[in-house]
This record gives structure tokens, sequence and C-alpha cells, in this order.
């Protein structure tokens, strides 16, 4: 390729200096002929770049010590803004991402860092993207990669996570059982109201037993329930005249 005839792809912009003054558009893509030795082109790629935040020390707003790095996609939509405006546009992205990683992460709590990563890419997207947007570049997507907290941390949070759940199973069996009293409240309300209602309840659990392997069992129940095999049915009195055999004496 000579330095006055250069071919531009579809994603790459040339940016054209004429004796130092910023040429008005940027050229490509396609063929592009220089003046040799007034004009000078500088390459511009235009595809989503992808830049790795290296991995930043910082202290969350609940003072847990931390290390998360992070990845950011963006892309050039004014090439001369971003030769002109700033020397390096990569180093100073990458500058910046860093700074608002450390700085968006230490007002945000541990929990918050780990259950709310969404937030958390919306609110560095946006600071990163107002900053960058002066030397004509787009930040699409910013997205935290990995926390690391110490060890020590992760056996207390481990702990914490065993605890709440023990609560919640206790929790969830009192629960049980006091909907296991509410019912046993209604049903012995309801055998109040209704006895027979009892007797039937041990004809079922009867009917139950007899279904499992042959046994001896024990089985109480209440006197009640034999009670009316055991009164005899009493008999009607009947007055009984029995007459004299003899004569009575006389006045």
């Amino acid at each position: 390729m000579l330095g006055f005839i250069w071919v531009l792809r579809e994603y790459e912009r040339g940016v054209v200096f004429r004796l130092g003054r910023l040429s008005a558009q940027p050229k490509g893509p396609g063929l592009v002929i220089l003046v040799p030795i007034v004009d000078r082109l500088v390459k511009v790629d235009l595809r989503t770049i992808t830049l790795n935040v290296p991995a930043q020390d910082v202290i969350t707003k609940d003072n847990v010590p931390a290390k998360v790095n992070a990845v950011a996609y963006f892309r050039i939509l004014d090439p001369n803004a971003a030769i002109v405006q700033i020397e390096d546009f990569m180093l100073a992205a990458s500058q910046i991402a860093q700074t608002a990683l450390r700085s968006v992460l230490g007002q945000h709590v541990l929990d918050e860092l780990l259950s709310e990563r969404e937030k958390i890419n919306t609110i560095l997207q946006g600071i990163i993207d107002e900053s960058t947007a002066p030397w004509g570049i787009k930040v699409s997507i910013v997205e935290v990669k990995d926390v690391e907290i110490p060890s020590d941390m992760q056996r207390a949070m481990a702990r914490q996570a065993e605890a709440e759940r023990e609560r919640r199973a206790k929790v969830i069996n009192a629960e049980g059982e006091y909907q296991a009293a509410e019912r046993l409240k209604d049903a012995a309300i309801t055998i109040a109201h209704h006895p027979i209602a009892l007797q039937l309840r041990y004809l079922q659990t009867l009917l139950e037993i007899g279904t499992s392997n042959p046994s001896t069992i024990v089985f109480p129940a209440p006197i009640r329930l034999f009670q009316p095999f055991l009164t005899r049915p009493s008999l009607p009195a009947t007055a009984t005249t029995e007459d004299s055999s003899g004569d009575g004496p006389e006045a």
C-alpha cells in the first residue's frame, strides 16, 4: 500500500490531516487517494471494542474489602473526535472505567454487589458513557465479571446462610404446628357438638389398623361406646295383689 493510496475496509474510517489541519469528514470506506507529503491519514476502527477492566481493590460501604474486575463494550461514533480530542482513547477509556468501578462499588454494601449486579452495571455504564461522550465514544455495555472476597468473609457468609436456613426451617415447622393445632381445635369443637363423630373416628382408626400386618393391638375405647350393651333394660314395675286365703277376723 502506497503512502498516498489507502484501501479502507467497511468498518474502517480515515481521519485525514492536511498540512496539520483536520479534514472536514472522515474518509472511507473504499479507495482513498491522498496528496503526497501534504496529507496524513489515521485509521480508526468502528467495530465494537472489548475493554477488560483490571481487577480493582475496593472497600464496600459496609467496610468489606473485595477485588472486582469488569468488562466494557464500546464503539467509536465520531472518528475525528476520537483522534483529536484525546491522545489515546483506549487508555483513557480504561482509566475512566477503573475509576468509576472503584467509586461506584464503594457506595454499595456487599449484599448489593452480589445480588444487584444489573443495577450496578447500569450505573457504571451511565458514568463511563457520560465521561467518554466528548471523545466520540459510545459505551453500550458494562458488566461486573467477578467479585473476590477474603476467605474468612466467605466462611462468615456461609455460617450466616446456614443460620438463615435453620431459622426458616424452624419458622416453617412452627407454622405447621400452629396450623395443625388450629385444625385440632376445630375438630374438638365439632366433636363436642356431635359426640357420635368420635365413635366414627374410632371405627375409622380400627379400619386403618386392620389393613396393616396381623398383630395384637390394644386399642383404648371409651366406656360410653359400650354403654348400650352393658345396661340391662328395666322391666316395667307391676303391682301384684295377693288374695288372702283365709277370712279376716270378724268385727
